[in-house]
């Protein structure tokens, strides 16, 4: 048990330090028609009705509030969903409590580090670099932005923090029921342990054993360490508060290296029958080769990007959904205030059956992955009797 947990712990760091340059890579995607934080997100309408609004009457001043305090829940959706530069905890009046991460920099003038608290939120330069839309750029003197700067950005972005907690909480977990085991002389664990324990055997008995077979041994490190890294990532992005809230398992760059990981190691052990079956199929005559083979290669690649895009979609489809209906009280409210209320008893009935429900899907989307990477391991070491079979 305890050489598992070591080869487990192994493969979980690994698999962290090729997450990390990759996750934020991520970010310019999200990010690209996105705003940094909420302070920015009045148009330019808005600032001119609160420039002039000393010059008008008691009710102007109430007008001007009112759009300044309307939502759009567009923006708030998606700037949930997307990585960040800065840990956001709330919003009191104007005023905005954030942690700031790092921000990493390399360029042709050597490593910038600095926090990213400087940026104040896209408003100031720092080192040739602004936030533009959450947008990590790189402007000229004069604030232009320079499109030919070469860069490369290395910040500890939101999703990446939360995946290093994550990695710590996994650490934690592994090395507790693993001293539990030294000493307790193997007996039966309580509590949590036993909570752990049951997941581990259930990965084994009811997802490597049917789906590999004999050699199923040899992929259980891989399919525990993503199997707990993306139920644990899930579970973290279902928590409001620090340090939950990231959409981990919802930033497509993420889920594509977790796919790519499956795809290198389904390529890697697959055998002779296994590659046989993609580039000379048996039982078929060799005239047709020339349409099942690119056939069978779209399908081989296709699977990881089945992977990616499965993970990708439903944990941002179950985001969307709790925050759409979570937006509809101030959609409403902003129509009318007891429309608001009425409408606020309904919405948080649905986000409260929905945040249930998401607590299943986290383990749900775990399961899939590791139960799709572990059938295609399966049929990557299985070995075909074609005299059966054809």
């Amino acid at each position: 048990m305890p050489r598992n947990k070591i080869k487990i712990i192994s493969i979980l760091i690994s698999s962290f330090l090729l997450l990390l340059p990759v996750a934020h890579a991520g970010t310019n995607v999200d990010h690209a028609s996105l705003e940094n934080h909420p302070e920015n997100t009045y148009d330019s309408s808005t600032h001119h009705a609160g420039a002039s609004s000393a010059a008008h009457d008691q009710d102007n001043h109430k007008h001007v509030d009112q759009t300044e305090e309307k939502v759009d829940a567009g923006k708030l959706i998606m700037e949930h969903i997307a990585d960040a530069y800065d840990w956001h905890i709330a919003t009191i009046g104007h005023k905005h409590i954030s942690i700031p991460l790092p921000v990493i920099i390399k360029d042709h003038n050597g490593l910038h580090t600095f926090l990213s608290s400087k940026f104040n939120h896209g408003h100031n330069i720092v080192d040739g670099y602004k936030l533009e839309h959450g947008k990590l750029i790189a402007v000229n003197s004069d604030g232009v932005p320079n499109e030919h700067a070469d860069f490369l950005d290395l910040s500890i972005t939101k999703n990446v923090a939360a995946m290093l907690i994550a990695v710590i909480v996994l650490l934690w977990i592994m090395f507790s029921v693993a001293g539990h085991y030294k000493h307790n002389n193997h007996r039966a664990p309580k509590g949590f342990h036993n909570l752990i324990e049951t997941l581990i055997i259930f990965i084994r008995d009811e997802v490597a054993k049917p789906s590999i077979g004999a050699k199923y041994e040899k992929f259980m490190p891989f399919l525990l360490t993503i199997f707990f890294f993306i139920f644990i990532n899930n579970l973290f992005g279902l928590i409001p508060f620090f340090p939950g809230g990231a959409n981990v398992t919802g930033n497509i760059a993420v889920t594509l290296v977790l796919a790519t990981f499956t795809f290198i190691i389904t390529s890697i052990n697959g055998n002779k029958s296994y590659w046989g079956h993609i580039f000379a199929p048996p039982g078929v005559p060799k005239a047709l080769w020339i349409l099942l083979v690119p056939i069978e290669i779209i399908g081989m690649l296709n699977k990881p990007i089945v992977l990616m895009i499965r993970l990708f979609a439903n944990i941002t489809a179950g985001h969307i959904i709790i925050l759409g209906f979570f937006s509809l009280i101030f959609i409403f409210g902003a129509v009318n205030q007891s429309l608001g209320l009425g409408v606020s008893v309904l919405s948080v009935a649905f986000t409260t059956f929905m945040s249930f429900l998401e607590l299943l899907v986290a383990f749900l989307q775990a399961y899939v992955f590791t139960l799709l990477s572990s059938l295609y391991f399966g049929s990557a070491v299985e070995e075909h009797n074609h005299n059966d079979h054809h």
